[in-house]
């Protein structure tokens, strides 16, 4: 089974519609897929509207637990903890912030802000994030992302030693922008020993972590 929560659809900067993505996911053997389009503040209301009603149209005919969800992209540091509390009352499931990867730029703080908030469930390619910053994910019971991406995984061995030390936990994501991007089984496995994880990390992280974030969200009915 596959679990990926950080996904992207044509609602923000990927390619395909929705309900397509989700479609393609329920091939490559998905159990549960998030949407979380790129959003700041003024295109929250939009997008978790739209995103919600089709992850209820795919969870009500397929077999998948399709979540609603939203990625904060970009947005000023001292702002996240506000926006993640409004996309949470807005109904997103899940609350993703676009993490301090070495390939974009980023305002430093970004990441701290995420970790201190009660309203942020994933840091996404946190890159070169400090072990002081892996403590408050462990200690608020927000995972940290390794990451399929070009790019953002460029760090994911950084970030893996990191949570292990502060033990924080982790999850994989593909950070989908296209039909090409989404996981399969045997490429999360690769991704996970590439990030240096042994064969009880890679359990935690493939399959422990995903039912427990689940077992967080306000509705886990497929």
């Amino acid at each position: 089974m596959v679990f990926d929560f950080h996904t992207h659809t044509s609602l923000s900067d990927g390619v395909l519609s929705p309900i397509e993505l989700i479609r393609r996911a329920i091939v490559n053997g998905y159990r549960a897929i998030a949407l979380t389009d790129h959003a700041s503040t003024g295109e929250l209301d939009r997008i978790i509207r739209e995103t919600s009603e089709i992850c209820a149209l795919a969870r009500a005919h397929w077999d998948i637990l399709a979540i609603p969800g939203i990625e904060i992209t970009h947005v000023p540091a001292q702002a996240i903890a506000e926006t993640a509390r409004r996309a949470k009352e807005l109904g997103a499931w899940i609350v993703v912030v676009h993490g301090e990867t070495i390939v974009e730029p980023v305002e430093e703080g970004t990441n701290l802000a995420a970790l201190q908030s009660p309203h942020v469930d994933i840091l996404a390619h946190p890159g070169l994030i400090r072990p002081e910053e892996a403590k408050f994910a462990a200690a608020n019971g927000i995972f940290l992302e390794i990451s399929a991406r070009k790019g953002h995984c460029l760090t994911n061995g950084h970030v893996a030693m990191v949570a292990r030390q502060a033990g924080a936990r982790l999850l994989l994501n593909s950070d989908a922008h296209s039909p090409e991007d989404l996981l399969t089984s045997s490429l999360t496995n690769l991704i996970s020993r590439g990030a240096g994880l042994d064969d009880a990390a890679c359990h935690q992280l493939l399959a422990t972590n995903p039912k427990a974030l689940i077992n967080k969200l306000p509705n886990t009915s497929p």
